[in-house]
């Protein structure tokens, strides 16, 4: 009775033993490892980066051109009216690097170059280069015959005027004699001009009371404003269209 009876606790222990306790987690079986993903994820990584590290490089690839900050009338330079911006480097761009800017002002503008254009040495030549069936008058003006402020690529009416100022007896005379000839005082010569360039003190190391105009007009209405301004009656008024 008693070995049946240890032999009964023994098998009980046993039973009680082989359950799980109360809060314990079952073993999980090990994760599945996966190279290739890892791999690709690592490749996609390296790729990001070399990518980011070229459009580095490739901003930092930057030259120094020419940009003009005022509209830039045919025949005419550009003077002081540029600057010097920064660029993306591009050889089939013939950009003008802003180390030849003094070469550049030697040069006239073929056709209008307007502000804020980054120029190319396409827009230049050595001489102007007017369109068909147009010349290049120039006029010299006293105050009061040109409009204050009148700048290249103003459009303007160029008007024969009498001369009724104090400029003297030959001014006077030659105001008649033209009047005489034209019939008529305070004519409209040209409808619409365009002022290619403005002269000014500053541009010459003469001083003088009259302004130098260069007009850009028909062929066919040079000779009208040529002789009135040989006379020194022509007067210009800014007109709409500027």
């Amino acid at each position: 009775m008693r070995i049946q009876e240890r032999t009964g606790a023994g098998n009980g222990r046993s039973a009680g033993s082989a359950q799980p306790a109360i809060g314990e987690r079952l073993p999980t079986p090990p994760r599945e490892r996966k190279p290739a993903l890892a791999a690709l994820a690592v490749l996609l990584i390296l790729v990001g980066a070399l990518g980011a590290t070229m459009l580095v490089l490739r901003a930092g690839d930057r030259v120094e051109v020419v940009k003009v900050t005022s509209d830039i009338q045919a025949g005419e330079s550009v003077g002081d009216h540029v600057i010097s911006v920064l660029v993306a480097d591009d050889a089939s761009i013939n950009y003008v690097p802003w180390a030849q800017i003094g070469e550049l002002k030697k040069l006239k503008a073929k056709s209008p170059i307007y502000k804020g254009t980054v120029v190319i040495g396409e827009m230049f030549a050595e001489g102007a280069e007017l369109p068909a069936g147009k010349v290049s008058v120039g006029v010299s003006l006293k105050e009061g015959q040109y409009p204050a402020g009148i700048k290249p690529g103003d459009t303007v009416a160029v008007y024969r005027v009498g001369d009724t100022g104090s400029s003297g007896s030959r001014g006077s005379s030659n105001a008649t004699g033209s009047s005489g000839s034209s019939g008529a005082d305070n004519s409209l010569i040209v409808e619409r001009a365009k002022v290619s360039s403005v002269k000014s003190d500053s541009d010459s190391t003469i001083s003088s009371t009259n302004l130098p105009v260069t007009l850009i007009l028909d062929s066919g209405q040079a000779a009208a404003v040529t002789a009135a301004a040989s006379a020194g009656q022509v007067a210009l008024v800014i007109v709409p269209g500027n």
